[in-house]
């Protein structure tokens, strides 16, 4: 599956979030988005997911266009996201919040519901799922705790195993790294190394040069709505005009 948009366009009172946007992203490895804050990093991602609705242009999945859609719906076509914002609910457990991001659950519709048809055996299912997303991010010993009382840093792992729990096969990560230690970092970068190896395909929004430089295969970079550059790291990030702006 390949995402890609075409001359995508989005403005806030008067300032351009988005011009034109135009990009095809690899349907394998991971890609960087990088650029200053306020350049349309998130803002393309929030267009991507449906949480924002552009003013033109047009986004597809394969040869589906996505254009339009409501995020529950992208979401459901294998496209799963996290915030910068972590938008965990603090007052469950950690088991709880995966739980909750298993998708179609027989449980969640009226008649399976009312008549248990299935819902038992699928419930296990999850269960057994979410534990697994949990050991992969080395949280599954927390698991009845609750999310609130989570380090920031396994928090950042928490939302990574939610996203994970949806069966997407695409994963578009705001930040993932930051925020957190140094330690933090190298555990991420090392799962998301091991999340494409898998075949994962992964697009994540980052201001850590280093850690682009170590897991990225691929660097878009943003500014003023516009991307400016793609390539592979050793090209992009070598470029003296990024070198100055961006890297420093």
């Amino acid at each position: 599956m390949t995402l890609r948009c075409e001359k995508l366009s989005k403005s806030f009172d008067g300032t351009r979030a988005l011009a034109e946007v135009s990009v095809e992203f690899p349907s394998s490895g991971i890609t960087a988005i990088i650029g200053p804050n306020g350049v349309g990093k998130t803002s393309l991602i929030n267009v991507l997911t449906g949480f924002l609705r552009a003013e033109s242009g047009r986004f597809f999945l394969s040869e589906r266009e996505l254009t339009g859609l409501a995020p529950h719906r992208i979401a459901r076509l294998g496209i799963a996201r996290t915030f910068q914002d972590l938008r965990l609910i603090s007052q469950v457990s950690v088991l709880e919040n995966v739980l909750l991001a298993r998708p179609n659950q027989k449980g969640e519709r009226l008649l399976p519901a009312l008549f248990r048809f299935g819902v038992a055996a699928e419930e296990s299912r999850n269960h057994d799922e979410a534990m697994r997303w949990l050991k992969f991010v080395g949280l599954d010993s927390a698991a009845k705790e609750l999310a609130g009382e989570m380090s920031y840093g396994q928090q950042k792992l928490l939302t990574l195993a939610c996203c994970l729990a949806t069966d997407a096969r695409i994963l578009l990560l705001d930040e993932p790294i930051a925020g957190v230690h140094p330690e933090m970092v190298s555990k991420i970068l090392d799962l998301l190394g091991q999340l494409r190896d898998a075949g994962k395909q992964i697009v994540f929004i980052e201001h850590d040069i280093a850690s682009v430089r170590q897991v990225a295969d691929m660097v878009i970079v943003m500014d003023h709505g516009k991307i400016i550059a793609r390539g592979k790291p050793s090209e992009v990030l070598e470029r003296p005009e990024i070198i100055e702006a961006y890297v420093g």
